[in-house]
């Protein structure tokens, strides 16, 4: 009869006020499932929480290596949670090159979960281990608890009727089931999924739960662990929350966009990471009167959305960096054409393939500039995962009031995290006016609102309103080709000058302490958590710092330079080398200084703190 824990005495409980836990393995080992469900029990509980998942670039590496490693982390809360956590508070690893590549992470004296099972002299040797870390003392600086995962997974499912390889793939299951009962987290969640994902398969199914159990079960009894821990519920703003990724919440305000502008919506799109779950998502959603179109490359993508746009349907198209620069010659006969579509790019580590399944936020000078010829277009960019369905909206909006394409940046960083959501009152929503032309009289292709210098949208075969647009430059009114030098100069005017008018709708800058002092700390994007959560920390020392972050990135906001100038030092943190600061500095005159990283990973907020602290 094999050994079983022996039951032991009540574990005593420790109140934390926050904790961030990775979860790291190999591909094959389960740990985006395993820390989406820990995200989900979590929510369900009622801490604010944030998440990081990192990916492997390699889409099959040999198991057991260095570039298979896998990862999700969580930060979560008693209190307003803004980014996944700086450094792991717990590392929970499945095998040798998940320790290798994350030990570094740890906090001193952080706590270390280890896969003994998984520790055998191949896999060493695959990792790059000379000598078992787990017996050489190298690990004692941490508090480092050894659980056999996988043969206690074996013990548990030897009677389920699983051939090896499908209880091998359960021992993820083990590993959450004991974190649940480590921070006192519901199993229930997790049973629900297991029942919808194996409802046709009774004996995956069984066998997931009875390693889900067996996880819970090993943490209450064994003699390793002597306390579990409590993060009490956050005081959040009530109604109605989910879990939502940034691309999930990209899709729904595209979804949302079209049912207030009261028309069809449709997305042509090409896969690419990390992007394509938009697509995935919108797909599901045809009964909306939505169209989502998976064209053969991403140029026939973009063309596909201006066809949509021409023919009075919200469009739209998704892609990262790689995509857009192939999309740019069409984006150009969008603007020519002064089409309303939405091009949206989550940005990934470049350049060319770069870094597929890394965050960066080097692609805005590519948005702002990556056209021939003059060709402003509107540039916006949201700053967290729920974010991303207000800026899709705006998108929108834009889009259709000015007639412009019309770009959305957002990054693999808030793309793949999650973050509770509070779901918007529909009825709340302000609606998205599109008009479109039917009076033929005194019609001209190219007559303009005198306010937003925006032209009639026309639906093709809308009688009397017969009109040329194309890519070769149009007679300032009727539409009709023009190789005339003074017209060619006022159209380019006028598309230049209908951009910078967005800027009569950009609300007033947000300013994030006292608006004046010492430093003023600019951002945009995906660094907006790390950023307020430093300078929140540096105002509680004392410093004179403040910071802004910016939505609307072309125009800039009206405001921004009389802003900038009540501050003695601007600083400007990116993941680039440094482009809004370029624009800051050719905008307004303005010596900003630039923090920058470009390592495929956000800002910590420590690393902020200590850079943002040299200027203070």
């Amino acid at each position: 009869m094999e050994a079983q824990p022996r039951p032991s005495a009540p574990k005593s409980v420790k109140e934390i006020p926050a904790v961030t836990i990775r979860f790291v393995g190999d591909s094959g080992d389960g740990m985006q499932l395993t820390g989406l469900e820990f995200t989900r029990a979590t929510a369900i509980a009622g801490n604010d929480l944030q998440t990081f998942p990192d990916y492997p670039a390699e889409i099959r590496a040999p198991a057991g290596t260095l570039p298979g490693v896998s990862g999700f982390q969580i930060h979560f809360s008693s209190e307003p949670v803004f980014t996944p956590g700086d450094q792991p508070d717990v590392l929970v690893v499945m095998n040798p090159a998940a320790l290798k590549t994350n030990l570094k992470d740890l906090v001193a004296g952080g706590t270390l979960i280890v896969n003994t099972g998984a520790f055998i002299d191949t896999n060493l040797q695959k990792a790059g281990y000379k000598v078992n870390p787990l017996t050489d003392g190298s690990l004692a600086s941490y508090k480092t608890h050894e659980v056999d995962i996988t043969k206690l997974t074996e013990l548990a499912l030897k009677d389920s009727g699983l051939n090896a390889k499908e209880v091998g793939r359960a021992k993820n299951m083990f590993a959450l089931g004991m974190m649940l009962w480590m921070y006192g987290r519901p199993t229930e969640p997790t049973m629900r999924y297991l029942k919808e994902k194996f409802s046709t398969k009774p004996d995956i199914l069984a066998g997931n739960e009875k390693a889900l159990q067996a996880g819970y079960n090993y943490g209450e009894t064994a003699e390793l662990f002597g306390v579990t821990y409590q993060v009490k519920r956050a005081a959040i703003t009530p109604g109605a929350y989910r879990n939502v990724t940034g691309n999930e919440a990209t899709a729904w305000g595209i979804l949302a966009a079209t049912k207030l502008s009261g028309i069809n919506g449709f997305l042509g799109s090409y896969p690419i990471t990390p992007a394509s779950d938009i697509l995935h998502e919108l797909s599901k959603h045809k009964h909306w009167g939505f169209t989502s179109f998976q064209a053969e490359d991403e140029i026939a993508a973009m063309c596909a959305a201006i066809g949509a746009a021409f023919g009075g349907t919200l469009a739209f198209t998704t892609s990262s960096g790689p995509g857009i620069a192939l999309k740019q010659e069409a984006i150009g006969l969008a603007l020519m054409t002064e089409l309303p579509v939405v091009i949206i790019n989550v940005q990934r580590g470049g350049p060319s393939t770069g870094l597929p399944t890394k965050t960066e936020q080097a692609d805005l000078l590519q948005a702002i500039y990556g056209r021939n010829g003059e060709s402003p277009v509107p540039v916006i960019a949201a700053s967290s995962p729920s974010d991303c369905f207000d800026a899709t909206l705006e998108a929108a909006r834009l889009a259709v009031k000015y007639m412009t394409p019309v770009f959305l940046l957002t990054d693999g960083y808030i793309a793949n995290g999650q973050e509770p959501w509070l779901i918007p009152d529909v009825k709340a929503l302000k609606p998205i006016e599109v008009r479109f032309r039917s009076d033929p009289n005194n019609f001209f292709a190219y007559q303009r609102d005198q306010t937003t210098l925006a032209r009639d949208w026309v639906r093709p075969g809308t009688p009397g309103l017969e009109h040329r647009i194309g890519g070769l430059e149009k007679d300032k009114l009727t539409g009709g080709v023009s190789y005339d030098a003074e017209n060619h100069d006022t159209m380019v005017r006028l598309r230049a000058e209908k951009v910078a008018r967005i800027a009569q709708d950009i609300p007033p800058t947000q300013v994030h302490g006292a608006p004046e002092g010492d430093v003023l700390v600019v951002g945009w994007g995906g660094t907006h958590g790390a950023i307020f959560t430093a300078v929140s920390q540096l105002r509680a020392k004392g410093k004179a710092v403040s910071s802004v972050h910016l939505r609307h990135l072309n125009p800039l906001p009206p405001d921004l330079g009389t802003l900038m100038k009540r501050f003695k030092t601007v600083v400007v943190p990116e993941l680039n080398l440094g482009q809004l600061v370029k624009l800051l500095r050719s905008t307004h005159l303005v010596d900003a200084k630039s923090i920058n990283k470009v390592q495929g990973k956000p800002f910590k907020v420590s690393e902020l703190v200590s850079r943002i602290g040299e200027f203070c």
